[in-house]
């Protein structure tokens, strides 16, 4: 199949087959898109839909986005994990204002400027709300062209430029944005990572990884070592129906979130006492330990063990804008993690 039949292929598919009613597709401006394009960086479609309309409901154009607060932003964004995205957006949406007169830019050089932008999401935004042949190449693209290449390698820099030169070659100048929107389309749906259905591909009659009957085994991931298990006691300081919380530091694990208070290791009777004295000037004489459980992050699992303690709320504590206490019965709009949401929503 050559170059120009490549894109003809996938794009007849598309128009029978493909996905044309997702919320971003509708009323298209590069705002919406760069928003869902950012959402569906390592999150499938259907978990980003109900957010999308969420965020698009709360932050409907940029100077929105731009003049809400990051707490705002990151409340708004808890639960779809990766929090960094929505940092990302928060300073673009802020330099956007600042140095682009709010305007997004049509180029690709300017467009990777922005916070959270590389190659493959700016050609995403140049090609969907510009009209512009760009070239993509995320993890759905990535998977159809080494199964179509027949790639038996892991995929390192030399083959993500060799993937990178043959996604440049099969974009198309006419149609881009549909092609852009195919191409994804055909990994998440049709040449997945489990269950390819081969036999409604396009691109079967050529694809050297079902000739060979190796689809299942690409792409060859690279060796990764066993997810490593660290533990943590979550300290739920309880005083007046009120939690106390902690701001996250800006960047790292749940950056700029407000979480628990927490000490590495299960519970611990003289690490407990020990932080609150010294952090909180509390005297802990008991706490109630709850039932642990395990939240999974992409390089790590973590084992938490809540524990409540009984305390009073501290003029120390609330004089520091870092820390509050929070009413899980009477939630304000600040970013939680996921794990602490579910402890929360069980105090309430």
């Amino acid at each position: 199949m050559s170059a120009a039949q490549f894109p003809k292929a996938i794009l007849r598919w598309f128009d029978q087959h493909g996905r044309k009613h997702l919320p971003w597709q509708q009323n298209k401006t590069p705002y919406r898109v760069w928003i869902s394009e950012i959402m569906l960086q390592q999150t499938q479609v259907t978990a980003v839909i109900p957010y999308f309309e969420r965020f698009m409901q709360r932050f409907p154009d940029l100077p929105a986005l731009a003049n809400a607060s990051v707490d705002d932003v990151l409340h708004q964004w808890a639960g779809l994990g990766y929090y960094s995205r929505a940092r990302h957006l928060h300073r673009a949406a802020q330099m956007l204002t600042e140095k682009f007169a709010g305007k997004f830019p049509d180029n690709l050089d300017d467009l990777q400027l922005l916070p959270g932008i590389g190659r493959s999401t700016a050609g995403a935004i140049l090609s969907i709300a510009f009209q512009q042949r760009a070239t993509i190449l995320d993890g759905n693209v990535k998977r159809v062209l080494a199964r179509y290449l027949g790639i038996t390698t892991p995929i390192d820099r030399a083959v993500e430029n060799q993937l990178w030169e043959t996604a440049t070659a099969f974009t198309p100048a006419k149609r881009s944005a549909d092609y852009t929107q195919a191409i994804m389309d055909l990994g998440a749906t049709l040449c997945t990572r489990s269950k390819p259905e081969c036999a409604r591909c396009p691109l079967v009659a050529n694809c050297i990884a079902h000739a060979e009957g190796i689809v299942d085994l690409l792409p060859v991931k690279k060796a990764t070592r066993a997810i490593p298990t660290r533990t943590a006691t979550f300290l739920i300081m309880r005083a007046e129906h009120k939690i106390l919380l902690l701001k996250r530091p800006p960047h790292g694990i749940w950056g700029g979130l407000w979480s628990l208070p927490e000490i590495s290791g299960p519970p611990d009777t003289k690490k407990i006492r020990s932080l609150c004295s010294a952090k909180f000037q509390l005297d802990v004489k008991k706490f109630e330990t709850l039932e642990p459980f395990r939240h999974t992050f992409s390089h790590y699992h973590l084992n938490i063990h809540p524990v409540v303690i009984p305390a009073v709320v501290s003029a120390k504590v609330m004089e520091c804008t870092e820390q509050i206490w929070y009413n899980p019965s009477q939630p304000e709009p600040i970013g939680l993690p996921k794990p602490v949401q579910s402890i929360l929503r069980k105090l309430a």
